[in-house]
């Protein structure tokens, strides 16, 4: 390291001949992305024999000679904050977080600081090797501010790239656990339903025609029948938001608690301002999926939270 930047000395042998450029120094420097090094070479941040090498599509002859200086990641604008974390599990290239619900994912309007985000550059700081050159935490996917559970969040660029195409992909695992208003009539089920933003209210989602808007796969089995209520597991094909708060709806069955898309019969509504349970009957339970760099199946369970292990019990018939 020198002066704010560490500098990567590269040797590329025979077997990289005809290799494009960026992808022979993705393969001798596995702790940076591919598009972090286009970047890179771009900006004039490669030396060869020669000079400067600015095309990252170069064609490799072998046995070529680099230096590549890369800058230390530039401070994130938000402001990082000492708010207690649940950890499900963290190595130095991602983390596992057991979010609690009323935790807003990311700075936005109306929430600029107390989020997952101020909290994360607190808990990893001097441990970020940086997003796009910037020392941040890489928020891959998000689940609403008064759902709970599980998310994974990158710390470099080859985890946020490889996280980020599995997610692209849906081949992530992942599965929620809700309580519904009314038991569903049959054990298990799918709704194949587009989202998108709702016309008459930009606050929501909804269901919307083939072409509209993108498509949306909710698998959800019932796990227990309660008192005009069930415990359901959803099972997310994609990963929409709102999407299993629109889609249970839409088959007559919406998440207690749900200001937005639910209603509850009103005893229901009794019980939950008996409870003082002031959100959506919803908890990310399981998340799965392969480590972008060691490539090992990684899985992580969540228990429901205590606000909805009381609500369970009191519905329990």
């Amino acid at each position: 390291m020198a002066g704010g930047q560490h500098i990567h000395p590269i040797s590329l042998d025979a077997a990289h001949a005809g290799w494009r450029l960026d992808r022979a120094l993705a393969a001798t420097l596995p702790t940076i992305s591919r598009e972090r090094l286009k970047s890179l070479v771009s900006s004039g941040a490669l030396e060869g024999t020669d000079g400067l090498v600015r095309d990252p599509a170069t064609k490799v002859r072998g046995h070529e000679q680099y230096t590549l200086t890369v800058p230390d990641p530039r401070p994130a604008h938000n402001e990082a904050q000492d708010i207690p974390l649940v950890i499900a599990y963290e190595d130095e290239h991602l983390l596992v977080i057991d979010k609690p619900a009323g935790l807003v994912v990311h700075p936005a309007a109306g929430n600029l600081d107390g989020t997952l985000v101020n909290a994360l550059l607190h808990h990893c700081h001097g441990s970020l090797s940086g997003i796009g050159g910037v020392a941040r935490p890489g928020i891959v996917h998000r689940i609403d501010k008064d759902t709970s559970g599980l998310l994974v969040v990158a710390k470099t660029d080859v985890a946020h790239e490889g996280l980020a195409r599995q997610f692209a992909d849906h081949s992530i695992e992942r599965r929620y656990l809700a309580i519904v208003n009314g038991i569903p009539r049959l054990p298990k089920g799918s709704v194949d339903a587009p989202l998108a933003r709702s016309s008459t209210n930009r606050k929501k989602m909804a269901i919307v025609s083939p072409g509209r808007g993108k498509r949306a796969v909710t698998h959800w089995t019932r796990l227990e029948p309660l008192r005009d209520a069930a415990l359901v597991e959803c099972r997310l094909e994609t990963g929409r938001t709102h999407q299993v708060r629109v889609h249970m709806a839409s088959i007559a069955h919406p998440l207690l608690g749900d200001p937005v898309y639910g209603g509850s019969a009103r005893h229901h509504r009794a019980l939950l301002a008996e409870l003082e349970f002031a959100r959506q009957a919803l908890h990310a339970a399981r998340i799965g999926f392969i480590h972008p760099v060691t490539k090992g199946r990684l899985s992580f369970d969540s228990a429901l939270p205590s606000d909805m292990q009381q609500l369970f019990s009191r519905l329990v018939v």
